[in-house]
């Protein structure tokens, strides 16, 4: 799907963390609109995307002169105590715009020089791995969250046709891993998988992160709901997998081959 591109002037890039990112003191976008177009992203149910007049996944805002807006924001906020980052709650840093635009990499350079006490990069991209220079010096600093929501491609591409593949995903983290870059794998939203999913990923990362529909879109899944999602799993017909406590299948199965100590469940496994 072809995107309409548009180049804005921010007012703004750092803002405050509040409600499910109220571990951090800022949330960062390097843009607005995301072209992977997942169905289930609970951004569409929120203003950012319903008072567009355009299909969510159909349109991206490139935030120009973010570089030297961030430095500015980055000192005033340092002075202020500390600073925590979650990069990005409504689009993916690393979506396609970003291999020619590379905003987000002009936002890394600039926390390589003054950096945050920490930064959580969220993306389901394997285009991060082009960055890990300047992750690696971000040291301890940094973590990278690969979202890895199902280990079966056939649902990756029934949810998600426009995301990265998942091999290509797992793939990246071995390579972060293996670069020293701290890393997670974040199972959200909760898809369908196989039984050997926490197998798969037990030689990759020592942090998993599980997040679901109903703890992880701020609206008790309400959000979820709006966007369709449940005809989804009725084609599938995977019902069972659309459930509150459906989560706990993954769960479960990832304390079979994980210590406890290495899963986080929804909000705790973003903090810093």
């Amino acid at each position: 799907m072809k995107c309409i591109l548009s180049y804005k002037m921010p007012k703004t890039l750092l803002n405050k963390g509040s409600g499910f990112l109220a571990d951090y003191t800022h949330s960062l976008n390097p843009y607005t609109g995301c072209s992977f177009a997942c169905s289930y992203c609970y951004v569409r149910q929120m203003p950012v995307s319903l008072f567009r007049n355009e299909q969510w996944g159909t349109w991206i805002d490139i935030k120009q002169q973010a570089a030297d807006l961030l430095r500015k924001e980055l000192m005033r906020a340092k002075k202020k105590g500390k600073v925590t980052i979650f990069m990005s709650s409504s689009t993916d840093p690393y979506q396609p715009i970003e291999q020619t635009e590379k905003v987000t990499r002009s936002l890394l350079e600039v926390m390589v020089e003054n950096p945050p006490d920490f930064l959580l990069v969220q993306t389901r991209s394997p285009l991060v791995w082009r960055d890990a220079d300047l992750l690696l010096l971000l040291g301890d600093r940094v973590r990278v969250s690969m979202t890895v929501e199902t280990d079966l491609e056939e649902i990756r591409r029934h949810f998600s046709p426009q995301a990265p593949p998942i091999q290509a995903r797992l793939k990246t983290l071995q390579r972060l891993a293996e670069a020293g870059i701290p890393t997670q794998a974040t199972i959200a939203p909760v898809l369908p998988s196989s039984e050997s999913f926490p197998e798969i990923l037990r030689p990759l990362v020592t942090r998993v992160c599980v997040d679901d529909f109903y703890m992880g879109d701020g609206s008790g899944g309400k959000r979820t709901k709006r966007n369709g999602i449940p005809a989804l799993y009725e084609q599938l017909e995977l019902e069972q997998w659309y459930d509150p406590s459906a989560y706990r299948i993954v769960y479960d199965r990832l304390l079979r081959v994980f210590p406890p100590d290495q899963i986080y469940l929804s909000q705790e496994g973003f903090a810093p």
